[in-house]
């Protein structure tokens, strides 16, 4: 009998163009990395140019939590530059503008400013949120809050002209901040306005995604950034597990950085909007018991619910003495690492969780529909090594991965829930999600294995039958 053949990859149908293209993720990765160098060679460059007279000799990197935050300028604007002068994306319809209309500002003033009212309104909500949410003011979240109360009112300000100048353009001036302002006001000093709770509810989820998830990004940006600046690559050479974790440091922050660009700059110009946030609650669920204050108590150190780190010393202990295998198994966790760094690039200016902007079908998200949750939870069984212990009692190894399966298993809800909103909202997500099932490196062949012990079909595009992700 005569098997057929696999399709050669040439004859392989290609997926559905991503929203995104490469190239926003490679300028703000370039953007980023010169800011470190110039961050790392400050004091070089300070004596050069004689900053500071007689004391520039004296001056150290620049590698305080100001430093971090200046680098998502030089993040942001190649990514701004390249979206809008390569990519031109100010012409997608997806943005909603529509740049012949150039209404005049007599005609947008009084939508505009009921726009105004909602949106500040909205800031006023999430500032008494953090001010009434006590994990906001200690620890490395009062960096975070002391930059929020710095930018509200450069933001108030910057916000008139920017919802004037926008509303001459945008198809439907009308969104979710001028159904809240609508709301708010009740037919107060501008007439009594139509509002729509669909619109206020899409609204408030895609506010309280940048809230709730900018803040924690911002606390986050200071540690990761010094250690890198500071570090000394060269002398840390002769030692495979320090030079391993300043790598695999150097990745956690390219993530950091860009994803905290994501959540920030959502501008319609750039067609980085939030188009909408999860409505399922379920995946609400599972993405906020991932991050704090959350995950304090169940994901963690010994005393947390799910505690896979018990008598844990991790993969420098038991591999200590064999400097070979700890050069191959740093090299694995930093290849994990690197996957998970690349699948935030990809996104580019667009990167956050909980949400639609676009879809992304390039990159890392051409061989698994989540790469970023796959490469993480390898990294915790090939980093912690739950089942090998230093505990006298055999059942913590037991209860270790019993635990870190656990931890998978919320973030294979994550993906499951992000699917479903995904496929509900964009045709191109489902073809997609079945172009995935088909022809995905990673995915087709869990995807075949899933379908036999279930005995389902395969997605067919333009249905939106989700499968199990990986």
């Amino acid at each position: 009998m005569t098997v057929p053949s696999s399709p050669s990859p040439a004859a392989r149908p290609a997926p559905p163009p991503s929203d995104v293209s490469a190239g926003v993720g490679l300028a703000g990765l370039a953007g980023l990395m010169v800011w470190i160098a110039f961050c790392r060679s400050y004091p070089a460059i300070a004596e050069t140019l004689g900053l500071g007279g007689a004391v520039s000799a004296e001056r150290g990197v620049l590698s305080g939590p100001y430093a971090a935050l200046a680098g998502m300028v030089f993040i942001a604007v190649p990514m701004a530059l390249w979206s809008l002068l390569v990519d031109k994306v100010h012409l997608r319809p997806s943005t909603g503008l529509d740049w012949s209309l150039r209404r005049p500002v007599s005609d947008v003033l009084p939508v505009a400013v009921v726009k105004l009212v909602g949106l500040w309104a909205t800031w006023a909500l999430l500032a008494a949120f953090y001010a009434l949410g006590r994990w906001y003011w200690s620890g490395n979240y009062l960096f975070a809050m002391e930059v929020l109360s710095g930018a509200i009112l450069p933001l108030v300000m910057l916000s008139v002209p920017y919802v004037i100048w926008l509303d001459r353009f945008m198809v439907e001036p009308k969104d979710g901040a001028f159904h809240f302002g609508a709301f708010v006001v009740g037919g107060g000093v501008i007439g009594r306005e139509q509002w729509d709770g669909a619109a206020i509810a899409k609204h408030w989820r895609a506010w309280a995604i940048k809230g709730f998830f900018g803040a924690f990004m911002i606390s986050i940006l200071p540690p990761g950034f010094a250690q890198v600046v500071t570090a000394d690559p060269v002398q840390l050479l002769g030692n495979p597990v320090e030079f391993v974790m300043l790598l695999v440091t150097l990745l956690f922050l390219v993530d950091v950085q860009i994803g905290t660009v994501g959540y920030l700059v959502t501008l319609r110009p750039l067609d980085s909007h939030i188009r909408s946030g999860n409505p399922f609650l379920a995946g609400w669920l599972a993405a906020l018991l991932c991050y704090p204050p959350f995950v304090w108590g169940i994901i963690g150190p010994d005393q947390q619910i799910l505690s896979y780190e018990f008598a844990t010393p991790g993969w420098a202990h038991w591999l200590d003495g064999i400097p070979a295998m700890l050069w191959a198994w740093g090299g694995l966790l930093v290849f994990l690492t690197g996957i998970y760094a690349w699948a935030t690039v990809a996104f580019g200016i667009r990167f956050s969780n909980l949400t639609y902007r676009g879809v992304l079908t390039n990159g890392p998200y051409r061989f698994t529909r989540h790469p970023a949750y796959l490469a993480k939870n390898m990294f915790w069984w090939a980093s912690v090594l739950p089942f090998l212990t230093t505990s006298e009692n055999p059942l913590d190894a037991v209860r270790n991965c019993v635990f870190l399966l656990a931890v998978n298993a919320i973030y294979y809800w994550r993906a499951r829930t992000e699917e479903a909103h995904l496929i509900a909202e964009d045709p191109k997500y489902r073809e997609y999600h079945a172009w995935m099932e088909q022809h995905g490196v990673i995915t087709a062949p869990l995807a075949r294995l899933t379908r036999r012990l279930t005995g389902t079909r395969a997605a067919v595009p333009g249905e939106g039958q989700a499968h199990p992700a990986e």
